[in-house]
This record gives structure tokens, C-alpha cells and sequence, in this order.
């Protein structure tokens, strides 16, 4: 969970300096680079022709509109602990979506979830609506698509990419995310980085520990079926996010927007939590 929040935090350093998908592109890359050299090393297991194709499918989901949306929206001033708490409501849109797609049952603690979770939302942005500020259609739709993206990618992992080496899966995924983020920093961006001191620290932390350590975990999350353990992630993300951005760059929520926080992450909460009835011993 700490190192998942690193991950906003990481896009806070880094978007001054370089242009998201230039940013983006450059990141997969270098992650690519680094688990190819892994595979080759350790002779790690090709998936087969579909499953490395699902893998791409997957990465292009995961990474590729998960963080594209999220450093957009960073890059054009969005809070960082914002951006933690839309995207912190993935648990509760992916049961929505693998309702629809793979037929799974929608419980009443998961519309009240999803309830909970956009009356937590509308607490945090809606004051700052219309009010000149940095909250807009520009910052909310991209952040919004990337819930909607890594809710999809996660379906699509655990519906079609199951046995496939991690190291060689997890390539197959940056190269799926790659290629369409290289696509649009050609095109919509100048591409000019500014190589500081920040950037490269962001650059090597994004790439090495959660490129490549943190989606490692979530793999094998995903894998095993600990559904749990990733909504518990998610739900305690976007506090932990609001609080190293208070610590690092003074950015600063009201109190109206710290209360919708702790709503939403109680609706994630209540949509994942498993409640199992007591069992009372019997008596003699």
C-alpha cells in the first residue's frame, strides 16, 4: 500500500520536468528493458502466441490508460491525493463491470459502496468546481478513465492471463503499454525532458520499484485470487497519498474534502470487505 501511494507521489515530482506520455513511454521502456534482461538470465517460460497477446491487452489497460490518465491530469496541476482517491474506487467499479462481463453478482453492499464512494468524491471536488481552479473536466475525465481503465485491465488479467510466467507476462504487459504511449507523445507532445535531479530519482523509483516490485505484488494478488488484499490497497491508498503530498509539497485538502475522503474509502471498504457470520459455540 506504501508503495502503490509512492506512485502518485512519483508523478507529483516528475510531471514539472517532462511531458506525461513522453514521461510514460520512457518508463515502460526502461521496465521492459530490465525484465527482458531478467527473462534471458533466469530462461523464464514464453506464454503462448494468445496469452501474450491477452498480456498486451492487459499492460495497454493497467499502464498504458491507468497512469496515462493519472500523470495527465498531475501534469495539469490536478492534487495528487485527488487523484488517489477517483482512482481508489477500482474495486468497486471493477464488481460492477465483471457483473456485466463475467456474469459475478452484484450484492447490496456493493451499490451501497458505490454510493458511499461518489458521495465521498462529490464531498472532495465539487467546491473547487467552476471556481478557476485546477478541478475541471480536464483533470477529472482523464483521472476518471483511468478507474475505468485499470478496472478493466484487472478483468481482462485474471479472465485470460492465468499460468503465464510473471517476469515474461509482466514484459508482454509494458509492451502493450508502450506502444500506444510512445504513439501519443509523438504526436500530441514536443517531447522535451528536463533532466534533473527529481526527474531521474522519479524516473528510477517509478521503473524499478513500482514498474516492476509493486506490480509484481499485484500480479501475484491477482493470481491467488486475493481480491482482499488488493481492495485493501486501494481504499487505503488515497489517504496515504493525501498525507505524503501534505508532507512534500504542502498541497492541502479542507476539511469538508478530508471528510469525503474517509466516505469513500468507508464505501470501498463496506463494497470488498467479506462479512462472515459469527459463529456462536454451541452450549452444552
Amino acid at each position: 500500500m506504501l508503495l502503490w501511494s509512492t506512485g502518485f507521489i512519483g508523478a507529483r515530482y516528475a510531471m514539472p520536468y517532462a511531458e506525461p506520455f513522453t514521461f510514460l513511454a520512457l518508463r515502460y521502456a526502461l521496465a521492459l528493458a530490465v525484465l527482458v534482461a531478467l527473462s534471458v538470465a533466469v530462461s523464464a517460460r514464453m506464454p503462448a502466441r494468445g496469452q501474450a497477446v491477452h498480456s498486451m491487452i492487459a499492460g495497454s489497460l493497467i499502464h498504458g490508460v491507468y497512469l496515462g490518465g493519472v500523470f495527465y491530469a498531475v501534469r495539469h496541476g490536478l492534487n495528487a491525493g485527488i487523484a488517489a482517491l477517483i482512482v481508489g474506487l477500482q474495486p468497486i467499479l471493477t464488481t460492477f463491470l465483471a457483473s456485466f462481463i463475467l456474469g459475478d453478482r452484484v450484492r447490496p453492499r456493493h451499490v451501497l459502496g458505490l454510493a458511499l464512494g461518489l458521495a465521498g468524491i462529490a464531498m472532495v471536488i465539487f467546491p473547487k468546481l467552476g471556481a478557476g481552479g485546477t478541478i475541471g473536466v480536464r483533470t477529472l475525465f482523464p483521472v476518471f478513465a483511468s478507474a475505468l481503465g485499470i478496472s478493466l485491465g484487472t478483468i481482462w488479467q485474471k479472465r485470460f492471463v492465468s499460468g503465464v510466467d510473471l517476469r515474461t507476462g509482466t514484459a508482454f504487459q509494458y509492451l502493450g503499454a508502450v506502444i500506444p504511449t510512445a504513439i501519443l507523445a509523438s504526436f500530441i507532445e514536443t517531447q522535451t525532458i528536463a533532466w534533473t535531479g527529481e526527474l531521474v530519482f522519479a524516473l528510477a523509483w517509478l521503473t524499478l520499484v513500482l514498474s516492476i516490485g509493486a506490480i509484481f505484488l499485484m500480479m501475484v494478488l491477482i493470481r491467488e485470487g486475493a481480491v482482499s488484499s488488493v481492495a485493501a490497497l486501494m481504499y487505503l491508498t488515497p489517504g496515504v497519498t493525501a498525507i505524503m503530498a501534505f508532507l512534500l509539497f504542502d498541497e492541502t485538502l479542507t476539511l469538508l474534502q478530508l471528510c469525503g475522503l474517509v466516505v469513500a474509502a468507508t464505501g470501498v471498504a463496506v463494497s470488498t470487505r467479506e462479512w462472515k457470520r459469527r459463529q456462536v459455540p454451541p452450549t452444552a
